[in-house]
């Protein structure tokens, strides 16, 4: 096991400047720079370039994505949500807690090619779960419950289209094909050709896609509902007048922070799973 500091050190700075602009672009709150400073350090440090490049892909893409016609889906369906744009520190765990936990463990125990198997099953998830919500809420299709079919309003948790659910095939596709091509260009800059693990591609696009799935399923079953005086349901605990809003249904402790992160660990299972099948 070798600690390389200079790593973590270009970790440090580069999450911190990262962070800084996704802060001053209004994508983060202050505790949500703090977030991804502390996971961005130790993907970079312990997992490598490879590892940080893909946490940055999927950091840039659903920065971007959630400017991305904000006006309209702030219209459609931000009284749904529990957050709004700007991420907290908690969302920034949420999505790269355990990725970086991964990282951490990968760099002091020898690279081992399985936690990298559940490192992109992870980040797949957390890519696509957010580009299916950032476009999915856009889709001029009217959203279905994933469990029973049932038509519901847009942004409604559990609720998906086919354009969310490409968004969310794409999401992981890309963290799959950007983590091989970082890897081949860290052979090349290296001078170290050997075999790449093409195996890397469909573990993105299978984790990815049957996280975030596993995630509207989450939503819609266990997910803590509440619903506004005027009858609306939402995630939401209060409005922003600070009344509290009406417990419906779900577990009371199962917020969509919490939701984005066991569905992520589930994309990560399966992710491993498509390495066990074609890449060991």
């Amino acid at each position: 096991m070798t600690i390389d500091i200079t790593r973590i050190l270009l970790g440090l700075l580069l999450s911190t400047a990262i962070g800084g602009l996704a802060f001053w672009r209004r994508s983060l709150t202050a505790s949500g720079w703090l977030g991804a400073i502390i996971t961005g350090t130790l993907t970079f440090g312990f997992g490598g370039w490879p590892w940080g490049l893909a946490l940055i892909t999927f950091f840039i893409s659903s920065s971007v994505l959630s400017h991305y016609k904000e006006g309209l889906k702030e219209q459609r369906a931000a009284e749904k949500f529990d957050k709004g744009g700007r991420r907290d520190i908690f969302q920034a765990l949420a999505n790269g807690g355990i990725g970086s936990a991964l990282a951490l463990i990968f760099g002091l125990t020898g690279e081992p090619a399985l936690l990298l198997a559940a490192f992109v099953g992870v980040m797949a998830t957390v890519t696509a779960d957010t580009w299916a919500t950032e476009l999915g809420v856009l889709s001029s299709q009217r959203p279905r419950l994933v469990t029973t079919g049932r038509v519901v309003e847009p942004g409604t948790s559990g609720g998906v289209t086919l354009f969310g659910t490409s968004a969310a095939a794409a999401g992981g596709l890309l963290i799959g094909a950007a983590t091989l091509f970082f890897y081949a260009v860290g052979q090349m800059i290296n001078g170290t050709p050997g075999p790449l693990p093409w195996w890397i591609v469909p573990a993105g696009l299978l984790g990815g896609l049957l996280g975030s799935m596993t995630d509207s399923f989450l939503g819609d079953t266990v997910q803590a509902i509440y619903r506004y005086p005027g009858g609306k349901e939402t995630e939401k605990v209060a409005g922003k007048d600070g009344r509290p809003n009406t417990f419906v249904r779900g577990w009371r402790w199962m917020n969509n922070d919490l939701v984005n992160l066991l569905s992520s660990v589930f994309g990560g299972l399966v992710a491993v799973l498509v390495f066990f099948a074609i890449g060991s």
